[in-house]
Formats: structure tokens, sequence, C-alpha cells
């Protein structure tokens, strides 16, 4: 039985996964606002993105680790104070260096997924555990869209400094109640931290997600972009041979290779290159003045309200996700999500010139995001061992940013690419840019058919471990039978 109150910890969980999914989206709106405030270039303000990018890309799948081997609890802890610090760094920055550094602090909040998955898996009673993920990947999923919808009233009604204020104290407060309620989970994985591991995975994740982030400022064919694609693949192929031979990998790559978690993560992969790429440009398409032949010239805050019944939606097809999951199985669901996104999106080449056609289709993409995201955590923390959760979690949620700035890079490329007198894009552009993210959620789609098959989302963790080779799968069947 859990020895606190569930509702309790779960509120604690959602509260601080959700900020921090807020913190994700809630500043792109007001870059440009911050741009004249600190009196910087575009592509200097445009750190501020990628620094929190590349900060959360590193230390997302690292802490959840570590949490595994630690304590949960006192792991998630840690990361709240650092959140609650970075955002309280940022409300006071004088200058854009100190914001960057600022956003790299508050991007060390990307271990909140694992960990608080990791929390729920523990301590919830198995009954609890489907719903509960999918609730909390519901609140992950909809911090993303109040992010863009918020912004523009914020920043209006009072400064972008609130965009940082505002989350100092509900994450401060979030902090208080977690340490007092939120149980340790006694479950610990043995071994120690892989420093190599870290170090390399830290390296070819940075490699690869920030040539990809600014490639379009710096050049495709630029000897940056390249050098760094080159050093990515190297680095890459070196953390795969020093986690094949530690003893105690950052990564247990056996558990990647399991079937259900190496299909959810290439489903994961595709479906985040749309998702990502959708909360990008749809908003700065809609803000595009009607005299470059598409667009409607909405303002911030207009644009965040296009983006509101995304919100709506991704947030309640997330909870209701936990009720069909037990019926139709998280592989239904997964396949359901991907595919809905790749009908918004074709919706979207075809059909862009009035308002609600936007609204719509960002409704219906809504709808594939809140079940895609319930159903991918459901499908990973029901495969994997409970003491690699917070890793195999960790690494997910990396894959699906990875696809993310992959959609996004390729999407600026093809809107772009040609450029008006005006310098505004070539409303052609934008209707390549969701063929192609059509297609990538169709793949994403086809990915998720491939996910083993079985009656609900959780798989038990004595089948996982059969499909581990040699003592690792009888430790696992142990681990299941206690």
């Amino acid at each position: 039985m859990p020895r606190k109150s569930t509702r309790l910890t779960f509120a604690v969980l959602a509260t601080g996964a959700g900020v921090f999914s807020m913190l994700q989206s809630l500043i792109a709106p007001a870059l440009p606002t911050v741009q004249h405030a600190m009196h910087t270039s575009q592509s200097t303000v445009t750190w501020v993105m990628t620094a929190y990018l590349l900060s959360a890309s590193v230390f997302t799948p690292i802490l959840g680790r570590v949490g595994d081997l630690v304590g949960k609890k006192r792991t998630l802890v840690a990361v709240l104070v650092t959140v609650t610090l970075g955002c309280l760094l940022a409300a006071l920055a004088p200058t854009i260096g100190v914001l960057i550094v600022a956003r790299v602090v508050q991007g060390i909040g990307g271990a909140l997924f694992p960990l608080s998955f990791g929390i729920i898996r523990d301590e919830f009673t198995p009954a609890e555990v489907g719903p509960s993920i999918s609730n909390l990947s519901a609140v992950i999923a909809a911090g993303g869209g109040v992010g863009l919808v918020a912004a523009g009233p914020i920043v209006s009604a009072l400064d972008y400094k609130w965009l940082f204020w505002l989350p100092v104290g509900v994450v401060a407060v979030t902090t208080l109640i977690a340490l007092r309620c939120v149980p340790e989970s006694p479950k610990r994985a043995e071994g120690r931290v892989s420093w190599l591991g870290a170090v390399l995975l830290s390296g070819w994740l940075v490699a690869l997600l920030l040539p990809l982030s600014q490639a379009t400022r710096w050049g495709w064919g630029s000897g940056r972009v390249i050098g760094l694609f080159v050093a990515a693949v190297v680095l890459f192929a070196l953390w795969l041979y020093a986690e094949a031979r530690s003893a105690s990998p950052l990564i247990d790559l056996k558990v990647m290779r399991l079937p259900a978690v190496w299909t959810t993560n290439a489903a994961a992969l595709l479906f985040g290159a749309g998702m990502y790429a959708i909360w990008s440009f749809l908003p700065g398409f809609v803000q595009t003045p009607r005299s470059a032949g598409y667009g409607f010239g909405a303002s911030v805050t207009g644009a965040g309200l296009l983006m509101l019944p995304m919100l709506i939606a991704m947030f309640c097809s997330g909870v209701l996700s936990g009720r069909l999951e037990p019926v139709l199985g998280a592989k239904r669901l997964l396949t359901t999500g991907a595919a809905l996104g790749a009908v918004a999106c074709g919706f979207l080449a075809a059909w862009h010139d009035r308002q609600w056609q936007v609204a719509f289709a960002a409704g219906v993409f809504g709808l594939g995001i809140g079940l895609a995201f319930a159903s991918m955590a459901n499908l990973i923390v029901g495969s994997v061992p409970a003491e690699q959760t917070g890793a195999a979690t960790g690494m997910n949620a990396n894959i699906r940013t990875i696809g993310g700035s992959i959609g996004a890079a390729v999407t600026s490329v093809l809107v772009t690419g040609r450029l008006q007198p005006s310098g505004l894009p070539y409303g052609s552009g934008y209707t390549h840019g969701f063929s192609l993210l059509a297609l990538l959620c169709l793949g994403a789609a086809l990915a998720a058919l491939l996910v083993p098959a079985r009656r609900t989302g959780r798989m038990p963790a004595a089948r996982a471990a059969s499909e581990l080779p040699g003592t690792e799968s009888e430790a696992v069947a142990s681990g299941a039978r206690n």
C-alpha cells in the first residue's frame, strides 16, 4: 500500500512536470520582446531557446539514471530546487548572457519527467499506474500548449520577466510539499553512475542538436555544421562502445533493444518531429500579415488563442487515454495518436485559408498528442525493469526532442528556402512543410504498428526479463518476483 496520499504525490509531480513543460514554450513567443529589452541581436536571443534545449537533452537521461541509483525523491527535490533558482536568476537577469545561463539551469528540470514516471511506478498501486501515467503525460503535453497560449497575455499585462517570476513561486511551494509529502522509494538500481557514459552521451547530444538548431543561421554546408555532425557520429559510436563494455552503464543498451522499447522510441522520434515543428511554425504562420498572400496577421495573443483547441484537446485525450488503455491497449492508442497527427497536418497542407481551419487542425493534432504522449510513456514504463525506469523514460523524452529538432530544422529549410521580396516566406513553403510533417506522423503510426501487441500497455517485468540475455535476465526476473 502507498505510504502517502497518492493524490498529493501526483499533484506534486504534475505541478513540477507541468511547469517545466510550460517553460519550454512560454518564452518562445516573447523572444522579440526579450531581444528589444536587452538590446541584443536575433541570432543571440535564439540561444535563450537553444541553451534550454541542450541542457534538458543532457540532464534528462543522466539524472533519470541518478534517481534510479540514489533515490528518486532525493533527486526530484534537488531538481525542483534547481529549477526554482534558474527561474529566479532568469527573472533577475540584467543581461542576455545571464538569461542564457539561467535557461541552462532551468533545463536541468528535464529530469522531472523520468523521475515522476519512476515515482508513480514505485509508489502507486498497479491499478493506479497506467491511468496516473496517462494523466501526467496529459499535463506534460498540455504544459507546452499553456506556454504558447499564456505568453502573450502575461507579456502584455505585466512584463516578460513575469514569465519567470510566476514559476518561481509555484515551483518553490511544490518543492516544499515534495520534501514533506513525497515518499522515498526503497527500490534502487545497483551500480554507480557511469561518468564516461555521461560525458559521451552529453557530447554526442550537443554535437547533434546544436547544428540542427543553428543550421539555418550558420548554413547547412558550413564547416561548423558539418564538423559537429561528424563529431556527433564519432561520439555516438564511442558512447555505444563504452556503454556496451561498462559494468554499470548509464543507459542499458540491452533494455533499449527490447522490441517494445525500440519501436516506441522510433515512433517517438518521428512523432516528435511533427509535434515540435507544428508548435514552432503554426504560430508564425497565423501571425504572417495577409499581404503575404496567406496568414491572418494575428498578434501573439491571437496566435495563442488559435492554439487553444490544441491545448484543450491534448489534455482531454491524454486523460481519456488512461481509461481507454486497459481496453484498447497502448499500441492502438499510439497508432491512433500518430495517425491523427498525420490527418491534422494533411488538412493544414490542403486547407489553411480560414482561421477555423487552422483551429480545427490544431484541435485534431492536440487529440493525437494526448494519446501519443500517454501511450508512449505507458509502453516504456511497462516494458523495462523497475530499476531502469528513469533512464529509459529519460531517453524516450530525449529521442522525442531529437526528432523535434530534426523536424523543426527540415521544416525551416522548406519554409524559409525561398522568400518574397518583403522577406516573408512564400505560402508554398508552409504547404510543403505541413505535407512533410504529415508524412513524418504517418511514419510514426507505421512504427507504432511494429510495437509488440498485448492486451494492455503494461508489459510484465518478467516478460521483459525473458528478452534479456544471461544473468541480467535472471536479475530482472528476480526483481519482478519481488
